[in-house]
């Protein structure tokens, strides 16, 4: 795809598709069963949500590749060295700050209460 805008839309299009129409047959199929709506829905859900995961594996690996990529790019594109320069700052002070926590200080030992 050339456009990374129609690799999103055709990512996010397919995705809801491949969530809605198996929900809509598992629900339809628990209601002809005479389910509950409430059960009917969970378990349509349920479905639904793992049929979509594996399609999108199987089948949406091109279009979620360059969805990603145009992601990179947009993030990136108007960085520059001082952009990069402060974000990496920022990360190592949060990572200093992470490993001089107060909770990995170690503990005195207690005073002896008889002296």
């Amino acid at each position: 795809m050339k456009n990374p805008r129609s690799a999103w839309i055709v990512y996010t299009v397919l995705r809801l598709l491949f969530f809605a129409v198996p929900f809509a047959l598992v629900y339809l199929l628990g209601l002809s069963l005479r389910f509950s709506p409430m059960l009917s829905a969970f378990v349509a859900a349920a479905l639904a949500a793992l049929i979509s995961i594996s399609l999108s594996l199987l089948l949406l690996s091109k279009p979620r590749d360059v969805a990603s990529e145009s992601i990179y790019e947009w993030r990136n594109r108007d960085r520059t060295a001082d952009d990069i320069a402060e974000d990496d700052a920022i990360a190592a002070e949060k990572r200093s700050e992470e490993t001089e926590r107060p909770d990995d200080l170690p503990v005195a030992e207690k005073d002896d209460p008889q002296h």
